[in-house]
């Protein structure tokens, strides 16, 4: 089943379940998937959509730290909610061992020596790693190992 049905599926049983947080945050995904088809002019794929629920993750922990800053704990609850919805379409994350092992076969394919080689490695890794791993944890253990 792809993913754009199962989110079909979760929409109407947040509906039956009268449950406000998935209903809206499964159609704020539908709608932003729809509308990336609408303007590419393409049928998204499942790894299309999840780096569409990676963006809006990352997007949630943005207005995280900015409500906390407001002191606004309804919106910060809110948002911790939306999130837990939107990870449950992401695929297993991976270990920090396989992403290392990831890493290390990125670094041998590029021929890495220093920091200028960072975006070749990262160009290979971050393919591998949508909706698995945070870019932030990425990035900054191929900078380590870079520079190792």
């Amino acid at each position: 089943m792809s993913l754009k049905d199962q989110l079909m599926i979760d929409l109407k049983d947040a509906m039956k379940q009268k449950d406000v947080i998935k209903k809206t945050t499964v159609t704020m995904l539908r709608s932003a998937v729809k509308q990336v088809e609408i303007d590419n002019r393409v049928e998204l794929s499942d790894d299309d959509i999840i780096e569409i629920i990676a963006k809006q993750i990352k997007q949630k922990k943005g207005a995280i730290e900015e409500f906390s800053k407001a002191e606004r704990t309804d919106l910060v609850e809110e948002a911790e909610k939306e999130i837990s919805v939107l990870s449950k379409y992401l695929p297993e994350p991976i270990s920090e061992e396989e992403l290392t092992k990831l890493i290390m076969s990125a670094i041998e394919e590029v021929n890495a020596t220093s920091m200028k080689d960072m975006g070749k490695v990262m160009s290979i890794v971050n393919p591998k790693c949508v909706g698995r791993a945070d870019g932030k944890t990425v990035s900054s253990l191929v900078k380590k190992m870079i520079n190792n």
